[in-house]
């Protein structure tokens, strides 16, 4: 398989040579692709050091800090333009261990369309993460996964592995979300089209480094786009089943 892992940076200065070095040692043949948003630290340049150290490092430099969903976007389409047969995405903090890399590719391997890294199947974990975000998390990936009807538990970690075809089929450009919703959005998209959609459980370790790009803006632009699709899927729901009475 062609591999290439997508990771959006902002402000990474102090994770991203390791990180790079540590995705390097996991899968050594793989093609990594940075999507920084202008880092004023300097994130974008020491990757691009890395890139010629390393190889097989891509680095796109965007003007500003355009947000992650749209880096994502970015990201996929380059991705997708280059005929890569797998599209990993993760973060760079450290949260997402890049020594996972190959157990997500072998579910791949095995038959699964997408593989979502889970904090909250039996084997998952959060560590070093205050009780408030944990219960903030846990509370809204239940919440997400009830009103839409998923039957996944973790819909907004990031850490995950998409199939080329897959990732073309759900249309990841057509997708608005800037935050975590739209990571919610794609699961919501693999589910609707029958793809096959599998966890693995992984441990989520908060940051040493650095400092966390989540705001209240995200989580409120997450709980309202989710009731929204909630509510639409409800309504649509009720009108078919009122036409099937009609008929």
């Amino acid at each position: 398989m062609r591999i290439i892992v997508v990771a959006p940076t902002y402000q990474e200065a102090e994770n991203i040579t390791r990180f790079l070095e540590a995705v390097r040692s996991s899968v050594p043949t793989a093609t990594v692709l940075i999507i920084d948003d202008n880092s004023p630290d300097g994130t974008g340049q020491l990757a691009e050091q890395a890139a010629e150290r390393l190889g097989q490092i891509q680095v796109l430099h965007r003007v500003g800090k355009l947000g992650l969903g749209s880096a994502y976007r970015e990201g996929f389409r380059l991705a997708l333009s280059q005929d890569f047969d797998v599209i990993v995405s993760m973060d760079v903090d450290f949260s997402h261990d890049p020594a996972v890399i190959p157990a997500l590719l072998g579910r791949i391997e095995a038959g699964a369309d997408a593989v979502i890294g889970s904090r909250y199947v039996p084997g998952g974990a959060t560590v070093r993460w205050p009780w408030h975000r944990r219960l903030l998390s846990r509370w809204g990936n239940r919440y997400t996964a009830g009103i839409l009807r998923l039957p996944v538990r973790d819909c907004t970690t990031g850490f995950r592995a998409y199939t080329a075809e897959a990732l073309r089929a759900i249309r990841p450009e057509t997708t608005r979300a800037e935050g975590y919703a739209m990571l919610t959005e794609f699961v919501r998209r693999l589910v609707r089209d029958g793809l096959t959609v599998v966890e693995h459980p992984i441990t989520f370790v908060d940051r040493e480094y650095g400092t966390s790009k989540m705001s209240g803006r995200i989580v409120a632009e997450s709980m309202l786009l989710v009731t929204g699709w909630g509510l639409r899927d409800a309504l649509k729901s009720v009108a078919g089943r009122g036409r099937s009475a009609v008929r």
